[in-house]
């Protein structure tokens, strides 16, 4: 499987265009299928930026809405916040897209945009939010690391007369 690594800046040319870096449009193709778009981007619920999502990814994120009842508040508030500010784009023959307007404005974007990889995912920041949003994401990956046990680790004393 394909993954979103590292972090990629571009600027949008004359006519609103960015180019979606080669590495993300690679494993975008490589998990399209056949009349599906390239790529499916909506606004972040937990940061000014927007998300890029496969079709396939983008569809296990809606999983949840079966256990709802379809008929009910919770459901439609739940699909509304995932399907109506969700785009399905392609891009041109050199990998340009156009971002629809509110998305722009939801991540605050101008001249230049960052890409930033997730590994399943990746998201869309005005590139001085995405170095601010790497440093806090890597302070509190230190804190998370260092105050998690494993989960494969046995607990103590757990072993003791296990035989017994």
């Amino acid at each position: 499987m394909s993954m979103f690594l590292g972090t990629h800046q571009n600027r949008f040319d004359a006519k609103g265009r960015v180019s979606i870096p080669a590495s993300f449009r690679a494993a975008l193709k490589s998990q399209a299928q056949p009349g599906d778009p390239l790529v499916i981007l909506r606004p972040s619920h937990l940061h000014p930026c927007i998300e890029g999502w496969t079709v396939g990814a983008f569809a296990s994120l809606a999983t949840p809405l079966d256990e709802y009842d379809p008929f009910s508040e919770d459901h439609e508030d739940l699909a509304a916040s995932l399907y109506a500010d969700a785009y399905p784009l392609d891009s041109d023959k050199e990998g340009r897209i156009i971002l629809p307007e509110n998305l722009r404005t939801h991540a605050a974007l101008t001249d230049e945009v960052s890409f930033m990889g997730l590994g399943r995912t990746f998201q869309i920041w005005n590139p001085e939010a995405a170095a601010e949003r790497r440093q806090a994401a890597r302070s509190r990956a230190r804190t998370l690391a260092t105050s998690r046990r494993p989960a494969s680790a046995p607990a103590a004393n757990n072993t003791a007369g296990a035989a017994e």
